[in-house]
């Protein structure tokens, strides 16, 4: 989505000032580019890494999201329930070749 272009607040003789922008603008900026915020946090004692975290933060809109391959909330059963649907017909499709390979087993011993 394109901002219509606000005109610039300036004349020929002086130098243009900044365009306002308010959060809203900013906001629908941020979610249609996205933003990519990354840190590391390291604690070390005496040369010795006792801690490291690494920070990899998107921000984005579902669609800026997909574009860029990022789709890991529609295989998650936690957040998708067609994902939890097909969770429950793997476990269930283990479950039954686990009881079928038991059943022959049983049956191959007596």
């Amino acid at each position: 989505m394109t901002l219509p272009l606000e005109p610039l607040d300036c004349d020929s003789f002086e130098p243009c000032k900044p365009r306002a922008s308010n959060l809203a603008d900013i906001l629908e900026r941020i979610l249609d580019k996205g933003i990519v915020i990354a840190g590391d946090i390291k604690i070390d004692l005496l040369d010795i890494e006792l801690l490291t975290i690494r920070l990899r933060l998107f921000i984005s809109s579902v669609d800026t999201a997909k574009k860029a391959g990022i789709n890991w909330w529609e295989t998650e059963p936690s957040l998708s329930t067609t994902a939890a649907h097909d969770a429950l017909v793997d476990e269930n499709r283990q479950l039954r070749d686990r009881i079928a390979a038991l059943e022959q087993e049983s049956s191959d011993a007596s």
